[in-house]
């Protein structure tokens, strides 16, 4: 199975290199639509993502047009404050596309209007804007695998000092 992340306009090098080593550890495609809000060879973005560089599957886009062009026919999931639909309640198909927006702007209102039932929220109080980033990507990234039963991922772990 194979899940996607992307991330549109990023602008925070630091979320880029975490969200980045979240999809090295879980196997996950990052897909990374320009503009961005910072050079790609930025310090910053290589240390959140440490030496992790050499594992992932990166695509880049030059636009979100060029992204949807690209992908026709993918199952697509806007996450978004503005979902009417808790990401967990979702059911995520192999193959997927977990979309994100800016840190500053979310994703642009008018596409999710054309996607109103893939629109799905992450809960969190009211009265603040919104979780980090890189959080909502690790979330949303787990949700999805803990549905598919963690696929290609080691679920045990072994003390190095002691027998169990």
């Amino acid at each position: 199975m194979r899940l996607n992340i992307v991330l549109a306009e990023p602008q925070i090098p630091q979320n880029t290199g975490n969200i980045a080593r979240t999809c090295a550890v879980t196997g996950a495609r990052l897909h990374l639509i320009k503009p961005f809000g910072f050079q790609i060879d930025d310090k910053k973005l290589k240390r959140a993502g440490l030496d992790y560089w050499d594992k992932l599957d990166i695509t880049y886009y030059e636009s979100i047009a060029d992204f949807m062009e690209k992908n026709k026919g993918g199952s697509f999931f806007f996450f978004t404050t503005k979902g009417r639909k808790i990401h967990s309640d979702a059911e995520y198909p192999d193959n997927c596309y977990l979309i994100f927006g800016r840190e500053d702007a979310g994703l642009p209102e008018e596409l999710l209007y054309a996607h109103p039932d893939e629109c799905v929220r992450i809960p969190m109080r009211s009265t603040l804007r919104s979780l980090n980033l890189s959080n909502s990507a690790a979330i949303a990234a787990y949700e999805v695998l803990r549905q598919w039963g963690y696929p290609d991922l080691e679920t045990k772990g072994q003390l190095t000092k002691f027998n169990w």
